[in-house]
């Protein structure tokens, strides 16, 4: 078969088999149809189907269907961090500035601080974790970072599926996941520092600010449809440019969506383009994410250390916003269902560790560490949280 049929071959696959799991087993609860995705791309990457059936593996994902994936994946991410980034709640974080910044604070650096204490009892137990390219303080600081992540995107959509995103809960919530959603792109940047190109990088971000002006006025000049366009392209020469100073590409398009208002695009478009994104090619970046798993140094050893990472970042991020709860007064109940929302990782920590390794600062063992860590902590959320929602009468038909 030529590469046209091996690619349409992996196309099929890619979302035939997550469907087929999501809706035969009925795993919606547990387990949204992104979360299955990012599962069977574990599932199709070389350490099991590869393993299992090494031909078969060899035949579909060869290297011109690996790298025409690769390339659809670039851009699906590209588009949904972009979204992110749009979709950004500074000016209501900045009104309520007292309580998001001591919560979004408290939510972000005790997960970041339990996380760079599992990092450190990773690289004393055994070696195979540290990226070839990495500083120890970079790992340190890239894996306790992981813990703390919060995934905007994966969040609004457990949201309304629980009926509190529009609800002053949810609202709430949003805010403080906002907060730090922007911090984790600057400690990204600071991870990705390069000492021999500083000058290129210092040279991007102090030249974006101007630029990004000039982006501002245009935008408000031009009718909305005009505006997805212009949008998209900004977002395109963002990520080259971030790149070729030698921050990624990812952080280009998160700067691109920062530095644009959700107000200049219709609400219900933006929410629709999400959910198209994650339809149609978001499903293509799982699948690659799958394929860069690796188990060589024991499949127990990435578990366990999976395990201490789920632990890390759940617990860390409960204490952190159980403090923020008693210091700011709290109602009873608040404390935990904000905590084990903020905790849903999945979308934006892949993405953050999918950098990581893309810089050579984790090894693929870590990032499957990593990634189980992810899928686990998003598929407790929503049995953790929907029932003591029910019970405190705050779904979608109680609202605050």
């Amino acid at each position: 078969m030529n590469v046209t049929e091996l690619f349409l071959i992996a196309m099929t696959i890619i979302f035939a088999v997550p469907y087929l799991i999501w809706r035969v087993g009925r795993t919606e609860y547990y387990a949204p149809l992104v979360v299955v995705q990012i599962l069977t791309g574990i599932l199709l990457g070389p350490g099991i189907l590869g393993a299992l059936a090494p031909d078969i593996y060899g035949s579909v994902f060869s290297t011109p269907v690996i790298q025409s994936l690769n390339g659809i994946a670039w851009w699906a991410v590209m588009v949904f961090v972009w979204i992110a980034g749009v979709e950004l709640d500074l000016e209501q974080a900045w009104q309520q500035r007292l309580e998001c910044g001591v919560t979004a604070g408290l939510a972000l650096l005790t997960p970041l601080a339990f996380g760079c204490i599992a990092a450190l009892g990773m690289l004393a137990w055994r070696g195979g974790w540290v990226g070839p390219a990495a500083a120890t303080w970079q790992f340190v600081l890239g894996v306790g970072m992981a813990c703390a992540v919060t995934a905007l995107p994966i969040l609004v959509l457990l949201m309304e599926k629980m009926g509190i995103l529009r609800a002053p809960l949810g609202r709430r919530v949003l805010r403080y996941a906002s907060l730090d959603d922007l911090a984790i792109w600057g400690v990204l940047a600071l991870i990705l520092l390069d000492w021999q190109r500083v000058g290129m990088q210092v040279a991007f971000l102090v030249s974006f600010a101007p630029v990004a002006w000039g982006f501002r006025a245009l935008m408000r000049r031009i009718p909305e449809s005009d505006r997805w366009y212009v949008g998209l392209i900004w977002l395109a020469a963002c990520g080259f440019l971030a790149d070729r100073a030698g921050l990624h590409f990812m952080v280009g398009a998160f700067l691109a969506g920062a530095v644009t208002d959700r107000d200049w695009f219709n609400e219900e478009r933006m929410d629709l383009l999400r959910h198209h994104v994650l339809l149609v090619v978001m499903p293509v970046f799982f699948l690659s994410t799958g394929l860069r798993t690796n188990w060589a140094i024991g499949g127990s050893a990435v578990v366990v250390a999976a395990l201490v990472l789920l632990v890390a970042g759940v617990a860390g991020k409960l204490v952190g916003v159980r403090i923020a709860g008693w210091l700011l007064g709290w109602e009873k109940g608040d404390s935990w269902i904000i905590g084990w929302l903020l905790q849903t990782k999945a979308l934006i920590m892949i993405i953050f560790v999918n950098i990581l390794l893309d810089r050579q600062v984790i090894t693929s063992e870590t990032f499957t560490a990593l990634l189980l860590m992810a899928v686990a902590s998003t598929m407790l959320t929503v049995p953790l949280v929907a029932p003591r929602l029910h019970a405190i009468g705050r779904a979608a038909n109680h609202p605050l």
